[in-house]
């Protein structure tokens, strides 16, 4: 039964905290597709500019090997980076990692 302070299970209140909590969600989901898409746009940038010294209508194996290397060491090294601030953030919040 709700009250006339909105302590039931339809209030404003809880109305007001699922809808913020529902757009706290959204927004994660949004910044780890940002934090996606500039990771493609490094590793692109930065593999290609390695592997790539001269372009030409096609890739050799060695280029495409090296390319291969690097997305797989750009991937890890954020993978590890990404990891370690989660697990810092959670440390510092005083909650339990992957939480």
């Amino acid at each position: 039964m709700s009250s006339f302070f909105g302590s039931g299970a339809g209030s404003p209140s809880n109305d007001m905290t699922a809808r913020k909590e529902q757009m706290k969600q959204s927004i994660q989901q949004e910044l780890a597709i940002a934090n996606a898409q500039q990771l493609i746009n490094k590793i692109n940038e930065n593999c290609f500019a390695k592997c790539v010294t001269k372009p030409s209508t096609s890739l050799s194996s060695s280029q495409e090997s090296c390319l291969s290397q690097c997305m797989t060491l750009y991937m890890a090294a954020f993978d590890q980076v990404s990891r370690s601030y989660v697990a810092r953030i959670s440390k510092e919040r005083g909650v339990a990692p992957g939480l």
